[in-house]
This record gives C-alpha cells, structure tokens and sequence, in this order.
C-alpha cells in the first residue's frame, strides 16, 4: 500500500483525483491540499510515497514545490499532472518519476500503478541466459544459429522460402500460391514435388542449426509457427508508432530503431516483397520522427541529430526528413550548419533526380540564413 499525496489548486479536479486514486488498492491518499504551501508544509509530517503535484498553481507552481520536496526527501516519487505537454522537459528536471496529461483518467492512474508496482517486485538473482539463433530481416536476410554460425542455404528457393514465411508469421499459406510464387513458369505437378522438396529441406535445416522454428502442415498449405520466438520483423508487426508516446516507451522506441538496418531484405529480388518494403519503410520513417519529436521536446539535441543522420544514410533523398533536420539545426542555434547541410542535398538531388531541391525548402533554407 502506497501512501499519497495530491496537490492541485482547482477544488473540482483535486475531488474528481481523490475519486480516482481512491479507488486503487494500492493507495492511501493521506493528504489532498489546494494551497501547495500548506502541502509542503506537511510533507515532513506525512513522508508520503507519492504525490501527485498540478504543475500550473499561483503562488508556487508544481515544479518548484517539487524541487523543494526533493530537497527535504529523495523517497517519495513526483507524478505532475498538466494540461501542457511541453511540461514534460521541466519535469525531467526535477527527476519527476512521471507526468499524466490533463483530463486524469482512470487508464492513467492504472499506468503510474503499474509502473511502481514493477519496481517494487523483488530482484531475482540473474541467471545465465541460454543461447538462442538469431534472425534478421531489415538488411539483407541473416539467419544464425545459437553457436553464432551463419546458416548456409541448399538452395536460393529455400532462402526465399523461409524469408516468405518470416514475413507473414503464424498465417497459413496455400500449398498452390507458394507453389506459383516459387516457380511461376513450372507445370503444376512438378512446382508441387518441388515445392514438397523444398519445405523437407528447410525443416530439416531448421532442425539440424536449433532455430528453434517448425513448420507445420495444414489442410491446404503450410505455415511457419516461430515457437515463441522474436526476431526484428515481428517486434515491427506488434509496435503501433502512436505507443511510443509514454515516457516509458522510450527504451523500446530506441531498440526498434537499432533493428532496423535498411529495408526489408535487401538485395534480395523477391517480387512479392516490394509492397511490404515500401510499409516497413513507411513505419521505420514514422518510428524515426516520433522519437525525433520527443528528443526535441527535451532539447536532446545531439540524440536526435544522431537519429536522422542514421535514416538519411539509408534514405538519402527523403526530402521531409532532410528538412527536419535542418530545422533542428535552426532551433538549437547551430546555423552554421544548416548552408553546409543544404548544399550536399542539393548537390546529391542534382546528382541523382536531375532536379533542383523543392522550392519550399529552398526559401525555409534562406529564411534560416537571413
């Protein structure tokens, strides 16, 4: 049971979050002030293990109680609530544990319960982790197998097999449709004992390295059933961009930008690959931009920078993210590198699309400068 503190100036907010904490198990609200000296004044007293603080108060706002709170304890953690997300910096900076945006919902609460509880779990003593194989697919496709050794295919429709069935997981696949994915040119009966010839060898691959895959029959087909197992094309598949907003989601945000290292098998010339490329591309280009966003929202400016020079070496004409960066260039007061930057897109744009960079760019370039 945790022992809480809330203090909000607006008497009808600070009722609605006596409600809402209230009715947590976890909690035993032990304060509720709206006069935030009155609150510091009891802290001493009550020693609470949270408190929630409203950021926007008159006579001391919710950052700087909270800096005095932190002075008098570093045990009890700061949860703000505001109606302003651009507060989330300020907060930071007071090593606020979180912040929830205004209306407070329930789910907000839930969030904040959760994270706490987490930290409370005892620490299990670490046990050595087994080895397992290792599989990518952003780049050119690279299978290892738990000792670390590349695995080698018997033949490239094996390959282009298993890269099929890594891109569409645990979904049944007609025997017939990969059968004329594979060989388009072949008559039916002999792309079908190759198509049997091919799963034989690639189950039996999978078996002899400990991949630590199966493929299974099905009435009408086969499918790829990854036994648990995760790779960087899957952690793409269960990541909506718009969950990488929490401050808790930052640690995940930055490891999916780490897997992918280009688009979705590279150099390989599978022909049922280019629409999925083209998504994948699209969602690592969403993925970039919202934590881009969020370092810029922290002023983190050396982190976002080191962000889009990585997506501009895989994406080097992406005009929106060339023009993103130079407005991080231009609102953290590095202008001198915004003509430097400019000229070697132009000079690349010329290079390879015969074109002048767009005019819209052109003038927010000359608009910086001046």
């Amino acid at each position: 049971m945790f022992k809480v503190v809330i203090v909000e100036d607006e008497k009808p907010i600070l009722e609605l979050m006596k409600v809402l904490i209230g009715r947590n198990p976890h909690y035993t609200i032990i304060g509720a002030y709206t006069n935030p000296h009155e609150a510091l004044a009891s802290m001493a007293e009550l020693k609470p293990d949270l408190a929630f603080l409203d950021v926007e108060m008159p006579k001391m706002n919710g950052l700087e109680l909270a800096q005095r709170m932190n002075d008098m304890t570093d045990q009890t953690k700061i949860i703000f609530t505001t109606a302003y997300k651009e507060y989330a910096l300020e907060a930071f900076k007071v090593y606020a544990f979180d912040y929830i945006l205004k209306p407070v919902t329930p789910s907000a609460i839930e969030r904040i319960t959760s994270r706490i509880m987490k930290l409370e779990q005892p620490i299990e003593p670490i046990q050595p982790k087994a080895r397992q194989s290792v599989i990518k697919c952003f780049g050119s496709l690279e299978v290892r197998n738990p000792e670390g050794a590349l695995v080698r295919w018997p033949t490239k429709k094996t390959e282009e097999l298993f890269a099929y069935f890594l891109c569409n997981p645990a979904q049944e696949m007609n025997k017939w449709h990969l059968a004329d994915m594979l060989w388009p040119d072949m008559l039916e009966d002999r792309a079908s004992h190759n198509l049997h010839n091919t799963i034989y060898r690639l189950k039996k691959l999978l078996k002899e390295h400990e991949i630590g895959m199966d493929i299974l029959k099905t009435n009408d087909g086969y499918m790829i059933d990854p036994l648990g197992m995760t790779y960087d094309l899957i952690e793409f598949q269960m990541t909506d961009p718009a969950s990488l907003d929490g401050i808790q989601d930052r640690a995940r945000g930055e490891r999916l930008l780490s897997l992918y290292r280009g688009p979705l098998l590279d150099r390989k010339d599978y022909l049922w690959k280019t629409q999925l490329e083209e998504n994948y591309s699209k969602q690592y280009t969403s993925f970039v931009r919202q934590m881009v966003r969020r370092d810029m929202l922290e002023q983190s400016w050396s982190q976002a920078e080191q962000k889009m020079d990585t997506y501009l070496t895989l994406y080097p004409l992406n005009e929106e993210m060339h023009q993103l960066l130079i407005d991080i260039y231009a609102i953290s007061g590095k202008k001198e590198r915004i003509a430097k930057h400019y000229s070697g897109f132009k000079t690349l744009y010329m290079k390879e699309l015969g074109l002048e960079p767009p005019a819209e760019m052109s003038a927010r370039v000359t608009a910086y400068l001046e």
